[in-house]
Formats: C-alpha cells, sequence, structure tokens
C-alpha cells in the first residue's frame, strides 16, 4: 500500500472515529423529547440529521448539509453539523473548503482534534495550490498540536481505537513538519523531521527523496561537501527501492537519472555508482562506514601517491617528465631551453641494439618511465671510444648523459656519454686478445 493511500484510509477511519456525533443520536426514531441541553428546532430538522448520518455518498450528504445550513442557519448541533461538513469535504477531497470548516471549527474550539488533523492533513495539497506561507504556518500549529497531546486519545475515541491510530497520525505530523521546513529552507530542521519519520516508518520512497533534497541543499549552503555522499544515498533509495512506500516508476526513473549525474559530478566518474545503488536498495539508513570519495580527495591521493612514487622512483619519474615534455606541443621550445647542452640526473632504460654489436661506440635503449612497459627504443647514447665487449639485448643499464639533439615522433633523444657515467656495462664475450707465440720463438 501506498503512502498516499494509507493516507486516504486513515483519513477515513479518522471520519469513523471522531468525526460523527455520539452515537445516542443514531437509534432515535423520533425527535427527543424537551430536555436540558441542545435541542433540535424541530422534527424536520431531526429527519434531516437522520438522513445526513446514513447517507454514505460525500456528494449528496454535502448537500443534505447545505440543505441544513439553508433551513437552519442556527442549530443547537453547529458543532456537529461543522464537523460533518469538514469531514463531508475530506470525503470529497476538497482541501480548501475542508480547511475553511477546519478553521471556523478552531474558531470556536482551539484544540478541537477533527480539525487539527484536517488541517494537517491537507498542508501538503494545499500548499502545492498557492505556496501561501499562511498554508504552512497553520499546518505547523496543527501538527505541533498533535505532537503535544499524541500521548492522549481524542475525545470520542478510545484506547483501542488510538492504539491503532496513533502510529500513522503520529508519522503524518513529523512527516509534514519535515515539509513545512523543507519549504523555508530551514534545512536543520527538516533533515531531523524526516530522518524521525523514517525511523517510524522505514520504507518511504518520498520521503527518502526529500530528505536527499535538504541535505544537498545544506551541504551547499554551508559548502560543506562531504556531506553530499549522505544526500546522494537516499536520492539512491529513493530511486532503487520498489516495495509498499516507494515512489511511482516514473520518480524513480527521476531519482535514478539525477544521483546518477551527481554522482559523476562529485566522483569524477562512474566508478562505484553500482555500489551506491546496491547499498541503498538494501539499506533505509546509510550504513556506517560507507563513502564516497570526491574527485578532489582522488586527485589529492593520487597527487600523493605520485610524489611518494617519485621520490622512491626519481629515476623513472625524470623520463616520465622528459617525455611528456618533449611530446608536447611545446617540445622543442622545452629541449633547446632545458635539456640541450645541460647534464640530465641518471636515467635507466633496458638495451634494444648495439652499433655495432661488439665494442658499441652507440647504444639504443627502451627507456624506462615507470610503466614497467618497454617498447621501441627512445634514447641513444653515444660515447667516443668504443666500449669493451657486449651485453644481451634486454640488459638493463644506468647513465647521465648531455643531451644533443631530439626527435617527437617518433621519440628519440641523443646523449652524449663518458663511458664512466654509464652503470651495469658487464662487456662480457669480449675476444681474449691474440697471442703470437710461435712467432716469437721463430725470431
Amino acid at each position: 500500500m501506498s503512502l498516499q493511500i494509507k493516507k486516504y484510509v486513515l483519513a477515513v477511519a479518522m471520519v469513523g472515529a471522531i468525526g460523527l456525533a455520539p452515537t445516542w443520536m443514531f437509534g432515535q426514531t423520533q425527535a427527543p423529547a424537551a430536555a436540558k441541553g441542545p435541542q433540535w428546532k424541530d422534527r424536520m430538522e431531526y429527519d434531516l440529521f437522520v438522513a445526513i448520518t446514513k447517507d454514505t455518498n460525500p456528494k449528496t450528504k454535502l448537500e443534505k448539509l447545505q440543505q441544513w445550513e439553508k433551513q437552519y442557519p442556527k442549530t443547537d448541533y453547529n458543532t456537529q453539523r461543522q464537523t460533518l461538513l469538514l469531514t463531508t469535504y475530506a470525503g470529497l477531497n476538497q482541501p480548501k473548503e475542508a480547511v475553511a470548516e477546519a478553521q471556523e471549527i478552531l474558531a470556536g474550539n482551539p484544540k478541537d482534534f477533527t480539525a487539527q488533523y484536517y488541517i494537517m492533513y491537507f498542508t501538503q495539497a494545499l500548499y502545492a495550490q498557492n505556496q501561501s506561507p499562511m498554508v504552512l504556518d497553520e499546518g505547523e500549529k496543527a501538527a505541533q498540536a498533535i505532537l503535544a497531546n499524541i500521548g492522549e486519545p481524542p475525545p470520542n475515541v478510545t484506547a483501542d481505537q488510538w492504539a491503532k491510530l496513533r502510529p500513522d497520525i503520529e508519522l503524518m505530523a513529523h512527516r509534514n513538519l519535515g515539509f513545512i521546513a523543507m519549504q523555508r529552507k530551514n534545512w536543520d530542521a527538516a533533515e531531523a523531521e524526516f530522518k524521525k519519520s523514517l525511523q517510524m516508518h522505514s520504507n518511504d520512497g518520498q520521503v527518502d527523496y526529500w530528505l536527499g533534497t535538504v541535505i544537498a541543499a545544506h551541504a551547499a549552503a554551508q559548502k560543506k561537501l562531504d556531506e553530499l555522499p549522505e544526500a546522494m544515498f537516499y536520492f539512491a533509495r529513493a530511486a532503487t527501492f520498489d516495495g509498499a512506500g516507494g515512489l511511482p516508476d516514473a520518480g524513480r526513473k527521476t531519482a535514478m537519472d539525477y544521483v546518477q549525474k551527481q554522482y559523476k559530478n562529485y566522483h569524477g566518474s562512474d566508478q562505484g555508482f553500482s555500489d551506491l545503488v546496491a547499498a541503498a536498495k538494501a539499506n533505509p539508513t546509510m550504513p556506517s562506514g560507507f563513502a564516497i570519495k570526491s574527485a578532489t580527495d582522488i586527485a589529492k591521493e593520487e597527487i600523493a601517491q605520485d610524489n611518494a612514487w617519485e621520490q622512491s622512483h626519481p629515476q623513472e619519474a625524470l623520463w616520465k617528465k622528459i617525455k611528456m615534455a618533449l611530446t608536447g606541443p611545446d617540445g622543442a621550445t622545452y629541449f633547446d631551453n632545458s635539456m640541450k647542452g645541460a647534464a640530465v640526473p641518471e636515467l635507466k632504460g633496458k638495451v634494444v641494439k648495439l652499433e655495432p654489436a661488439t665494442k658499441p661506440k652507440t647504444i639504443l635503449l627502451a627507456m624506462d618511465d615507470g610503466s614497467g612497459k618497454f617498447g621501441d627504443a627512445d634514447a641513444t647514447l653515444k660515447f667516443e671510444m668504443p666500449l669493451p665487449g657486449k651485453v644481451d639485448e634486454g640488459t638493463e643499464l644506468s647513465f647521465e648523459g648531455v643531451p644533443d639533439s631530439y626527435t617527437a615522433n617518433p621519440l628519440m633523444v641523443i646523449f652524449n656519454v663518458d663511458k664512466d657515467k654509464l652503470t651495469g656495462w658487464t662487456g662480457k664475450n669480449e675476444p681474449a686478445p691474440v697471442h703470437h707465440r710461435r712467432a716469437a720463438e721463430k725470431k
């Protein structure tokens, strides 16, 4: 049963419990004899009253009530007539007329529960029609009065009846106070009331949506972006809960589209959104420890990780920066102003090719940028004197060199390197020197 239908059923129950005159009047077959207290003007008034109480059609019942007002503008039973008019307008779903009648009742009896109830009941409907602050004021006053006396059954309601009616009436009061505070942009009060509502009735898609709205509005007003994950949780709850009390399909789709967009804006991507949806569908309130990282926090973490990595991998980090600069739009300017002819701190890479294959004067390296991926050579080391022997392809070498020239695509940086600035060269497999012993003996 949706909350709207539940409220209608509650209204009908209230009519039955407190909306009618005392039951001793219903069983009379003739006008009562003269006595102290309220009296019928004549038998016709009494018969008209009986006809009204027996009429179950709100439309024809209202016609009879209006006839009663016209024929008997003054009656000893004005209170009963006002209450019947109020509950009949409510049955016809005429908020304006019902609340106007309720206000007339309260003018004579400021504590009349039936009048307070229907003013509270129709607050949202009336405010949707005219956005009048007075509607909010009257609705707040009625809800607060009901909550102030919630522990005691209203007149003509038994304790057993009240035990069944009270939870829904109390829930409606907190729900309406939250709605009223939300319209006034009193975000803290609205959040408190909506959370009370969800404690009493956890499956309420409309309150979930409202709660997400007020938390997000408060976060924006106070610039407390860390509150937005909680707002997104309740939007996601409104979007995913499809049981009794959930929003209609169109409302859930609207909520889902909204929260998905807000999540991406806040987090920087859709990654992890499915976790939010799953948590919201399974829990009426945000689980302890559940969090959504903002794009700003993620960026800060990445910067901190990058800084830590650069400190522990200085060679790889340096080449990564050089590579990015040289392949960028201002690569030539960067090379001429910052690299050419200036000694570069130690870098490292893996051997791709030796020229010549033994005792090379040139080494082509695939440089290490920390990615763990080695492709084509992107640095060339040139030596004045040949190196001894050779090393295998893939051997890791470190060096300090002076850049001489470069090409951007494909990237290739030419370094002049002194032999003593090269680390990792083993020079293995160098041919053994040839000894001409026999020739010496012959001499």
